[in-house]
């Protein structure tokens, strides 16, 4: 009998809608809490390490997360892991464990875009879904994967697309890797470059950014004040900025901070093609790193926990190159 863990963290999966007002929000318990789920040849034990809404969480909770995943693998004989969180940053969550976990058994996170007692709810089937793919053997083998919707996508590569359809986590360009339906869990592809990062502790300072056009420099100067380690920009394009940022991104890095740009495209990837002011060989010429098709949240996060081993910017651009 195949033994899977769940981690409750919160979110809208564990929430309840007010019938007088509408308003979706936390009871006095999670009512996942009392819904003892049954398989024939699955045993599950739960615990709740949170009950916050995802906009509360933060990389001090990711790290609590990890540091819980690890010390149970270690304590008892586990053979999955499902996690169920909200779904405002749990593509965050997803891959900073993806990038930090040390574990070889399936590894899912799961939420719901409608609460625990409204029409349609999609909560409890998503978990189900996510405890079939935590059982599969084929699994462990895909590093952390988000389950919704029927659908199995890579934390790399999904992210919330709309703000309230059932079906908000996409894997824009790559699509999913697998299918769930009632006869089981079916993969039809996996990643193939897996990043493992060591992090013990979170204490640098990253900000992210978009680019806009006519963007200039009066936010990169603000920044220079306030002692960052490093800056992720949502760049134009295939990653060109605005020629007026180029002289606070020279300083910035001459302070030290490492800047990283992707683009705010939602497919592609950035790449040091344009020559003019701003461009990307010109930012590249300058010193800044490359991301290979992330997007800027989990940009952020890479770069976070990896300045927590380097801050050595040929390394910084290895690590962000897969």
């Amino acid at each position: 009998m195949k033994h899977i863990f769940v981690i409750h963290t919160g979110g809208t999966i564990s929430m309840s809608e007010d019938e007088t007002t509408g308003e979706v929000k936390q009871g006095e318990s999670n009512p996942l809490l009392h819904n003892l789920l049954k398989f024939n040849d699955i045993m599950i034990t739960a615990k709740e390490l949170f009950y916050l809404p995802s906009p509360h969480i933060t990389p001090k909770e990711m790290l609590e997360l990890k540091e819980t995943i690890e010390k149970a693998c270690q304590q008892d004989k586990i053979d999955g892991i499902v996690i169920t969180h909200g779904t405002d940053t749990l593509e965050e969550t997803a891959y900073f464990l993806d990038l930090t976990l040390n574990v070889n058994i399936p590894v899912v996170i799961t939420g719901a875009m409608r609460s625990s007692n409204e029409l349609g709810s999609d909560g409890l089937y998503n978990l189900v879904s996510s405890i079939q793919v935590a059982a599969s053997k084929e699994a462990a083998e895909m590093g952390v994967l988000v389950v919704m919707n029927d659908e199995v996508h890579s934390a790399k590569n999904a992210t919330k697309t709309h703000t309230s359809n059932v079906a908000t986590f996409q894997s824009p360009q790559y699509g999913p890797i697998g299918i769930v339906n009632k006869r089981g869990v079916a993969f039809h592809h996996k990643p193939i470059n897996q990043t493992s990062l060591a992090v013990a502790s979170l204490t640098k300072q990253v900000l992210l950014l978009k680019a806009y056009a006519g963007m200039d420099e009066t936010i990169l100067k603000a920044i220079e004040e306030l002692k960052l380690d490093g800056l992720v920009i949502e760049a134009l394009g295939q990653g060109n900025l605005p020629p007026k940022m180029m002289t606070s991104l020279k300083k910035l890095i001459s302070l030290g901070v490492k800047i990283v740009i992707v683009s705010r495209c939602f497919n592609g990837i950035v790449q040091d093609v344009y020559a003019y002011e701003g461009g990307g060989k010109t930012l590249k010429d300058a010193g800044i790193i490359f991301s290979n098709g992330l997007n800027g949240q989990k940009a952020r996060l890479k770069l976070m926990i990896a300045l927590e081993t380097t801050q050595n910017a040929g390394e910084l651009q290895e690590i962000f190159s897969y």
